[in-house]
């Protein structure tokens, strides 16, 4: 598996604690920055990895900054992204089961990190049901 990665500023300390988790399972991760806590700006880490998601580069994608709204939007500006804001491990079950979601978005400043490993094991193991949740993930896109 390959994963895309970003986050902000607010994000930065759990991306680099959650990198080391994947990689400690084997898990290939691309990282887009942040490298630091200096203040930059959510979409300039959205954008790269919803577009490595998008063009089949990466399995999933996983984005943080402090409330996971930010990134989360910019993700979902990309026709091929469905990005799930996860503050549990049912919402981020439903996300891939109902919803196909193939990035998953945290906000940092308001979860455990334990939490944050807890979902993405969740999200990365749970199968898209397909059937009658098909139609509904079919007219999400606007193109």
């Amino acid at each position: 598996m390959k994963v895309a990665i970003g986050s902000d500023h607010a994000g930065f300390e759990y991306k680099a604690k959650i990198i080391e988790y994947l990689k400690g399972k084997g898990i290939e991760v691309e990282d887009f920055g942040a490298f630091s806590t200096d203040s930059v700006d959510y979409p300039d880490f959205a954008h790269p990895v919803s577009e490595s998601v998008e063009n089949k580069n990466v399995d999933y994608g996983i984005l943080l900054c402090g409330s996971g709204q930010g990134v989360s939007m910019s993700a979902n500006k990309h026709q091929g992204i469905r990005c799930a804001l996860c503050w549990n491990s049912d919402i981020a079950r439903l996300s891939r089961q109902h919803n196909n979601a193939n990035i998953i978005a945290f906000p940092a400043r308001f979860v455990a990190y334990e939490y944050a490993i807890e979902m993405i094991e969740v999200f990365f193991n749970t199968q898209y049901e397909g059937g009658r949740h098909e139609k509904r993930v079919n007219k999400i896109s606007c193109s």
